[in-house]
């Protein structure tokens, strides 16, 4: 009976030390980490943010030219490197209008990107205003490399196509302003990361030889970052790119040469302000950090239930030998 009952009392220790093995676990800590700039950025919008005219610059490729979308990626690769990486996504569009933004995200096709986003930078509005200001210059006779002598425009012709189109201009940023409302919205149903919306910088200044010209660009340009920057509570934040590049077409556009979108150096400043506007929102990212091993719940009641029969075996086998002694 003795050896029976020794067989059990080391049957019981085994299946502790089996017990203790199998039924650990390492304590889970999640620790939010601060970083000023996103570990997952998302560009959309237009042929500014796609990054037109740059060397390396493809319709089907927005990764291999130095837009700014892809200055910022270098940049926060290495800053993030060895903590939580960084991901740049650019799905803009050359030629895009918002109106085509709004289906673009309501395809579905950016539900994944957006989801996971930390930063959302929407270029936009170009396309809604520009080409109709742009049309309004073809008529005018002005060369395809944006050089012209007044003294061969006729005013009275001039004044008139002006008119033509100040409504055509008008509709078009009415229809902006309800749109910038909708991206906002869609957007927020979207995603949980932060919506940035640029505004648009005037590429007509150049054309100081044509008070008229510039005068009506400055005033619809204007009212379109207006719309932009009035309509932030819709729930983004502005990033004003048209005052760094106020009175600097000539350097940081190629509008030159009768292109309106910005060059290498003009990408350089765009960067420099999204930078700005990142590192003034700040954001996180969480980091999972395991402890040494412990029992968990589970393996610390079937111990004790192993522990209690161990006793009560001790116990027993400690009467019958004392009962066999007295025999």
């Amino acid at each position: 009976m003795f050896r029976k009952i020794a067989a059990a009392v080391s049957a019981a220790i085994l299946s502790v030390s089996l017990a203790s093995c199998s039924m650990t676990e390492k304590s889970v800590t999640e620790v939010v980490n601060n970083t000023e700039v996103p570990p997952k950025m998302l560009f959309l919008g237009d042929s500014i943010a796609a990054g037109y005219g740059l060397e390396g610059y493809t319709a089907d490729d927005n990764y291999h030219c130095r837009s700014y979308s892809n200055i910022l990626r270098e940049k926060y690769n290495e800053e993030l490197r060895g903590k939580c990486g960084h991901t740049m996504v650019n799905k803009a569009v050359s030629g895009a209008t918002s109106s085509d933004l709004i289906g673009q995200i309501q395809s579905g096709q950016l539900d994944s990107d957006l989801a996971d986003s930390d930063a959302i930078v929407v270029s936009i509005g170009g396309n809604d205003l520009l080409g109709i200001m742009l049309d309004l210059f073809n008529s005018m006779g002005i060369s395809e490399n944006g050089s012209f002598d007044t003294g061969n425009i006729d005013f009275f012709t001039a004044a008139s196509l002006f008119l033509s189109i100040n409504s055509d201009v008008d509709k078009a940023l009415d229809q902006f302003e309800l749109n910038i409302k909708t991206i906002a919205e869609e957007l927020d149903r979207r995603t949980d990361g932060t919506v940035y919306i640029q505004t648009l910088y005037d590429p007509l200044e150049y054309y100081s030889k044509f008070k008229r010209v510039t005068d009506f660009s400055d005033e619809k340009i204007g009212r379109l970052n207006e719309i932009i920057t009035e309509n932030s509570a819709c729930g983004y934040k502005v990033i004003d790119i048209a005052a760094d590049f106020d009175g600097k077409a000539d350097s940081l556009t190629n509008i030159a040469d009768f292109d309106i979108h910005p060059n290498a150096k003009g990408h350089e400043v765009i960067a420099e302000d999204v930078d700005a506007a990142f590192r003034a929102t700040g954001f996180t990212y969480t980091t999972t950090v395991y402890g040494d091993r412990q029992l968990s719940s589970e393996g610390r009641i079937a111990i004790g239930g192993i522990i209690a029969g161990i006793a009560f075996l001790t116990v027993v086998g400690a009467a019958l030998l004392v009962r066999k002694k007295k025999e």
